[in-house]
């Protein structure tokens, strides 16, 4: 398998000695820097043990907590409220929407490892076009959120039992402000996580 972005490169294959003979033919055309195994690429780090491989984006949420000067917020045990949905009037408008959708767009990024944020996410991202005080507030939570579960994020292990698993639910009418419905899912391959979303 050959993963391609810009000017990083992840090579992976079965077989080691397939897998030097490939890196060494691209050698001939491009010049490689070879970083031998993958710790880190694109701000997921990469850790592998002899149960498999874990991935996760702690480096880049200090980074985000430092960048919007909350290092020291104390950690919350949820994402969001349960029970209480969020509204697009809930809230007083914010001065700096841009600072806003910054933030939300990061959360995005952090969602290629984080499923637990999936849901939370997708209900802020509904808000870019005027978000207030309420969602702010809402976004601060998230923040909470990974500060206290910072290193979490997606074990992939290897298995013989390569069964496709999925799992869904459906919020009916659960929207406030348009009563649609939002949906979440996940897919499991074996034992390891391998798709999942949320959205109206």
């Amino acid at each position: 398998m050959l993963l391609i972005y810009v000017d990083d490169i992840i090579i992976t294959r079965n077989s080691s000695r397939e897998l030097n003979l490939f890196i060494i033919k691209l050698n001939k055309t491009f010049s490689l820097k070879d970083l031998e195994p993958l710790n880190y690429f694109l701000g997921i780090e990469v850790f592998r043990d002899n149960t498999g491989i874990y991935l996760s984006q702690g480096k880049y949420i200090a980074e985000l907590l430092q960048k919007v000067e909350l290092t020291n917020l104390k950690p919350s045990p949820m994402p969001m409220v349960a029970g209480k949905p969020l509204s697009l009037s809930d809230g007083e408008p914010l001065n700096s929407p841009t600072a806003y959708r910054s933030i939300i767009g990061a959360l995005q990024y952090l969602s290629h490892t984080r499923p637990d944020i999936s849901f939370a996410v997708n209900k802020l991202s509904q808000i870019l076009k005027a978000p207030t005080t309420a969602h702010w507030n809402a976004t601060k939570r998230v923040l909470r959120y990974l500060k206290g579960t910072m290193y979490h994020g997606i074990h992939i292990s290897p298995g013989t039992q390569l069964n496709l698993v999925g799992f869904s639910d459906v919020g009916w009418a659960c929207c406030p402000d348009d009563r649609q419905s939002i949906v979440g899912y996940c897919v499991y391959m074996g034992d390891s996580l391998i798709s999942w979303s949320s959205k109206k």
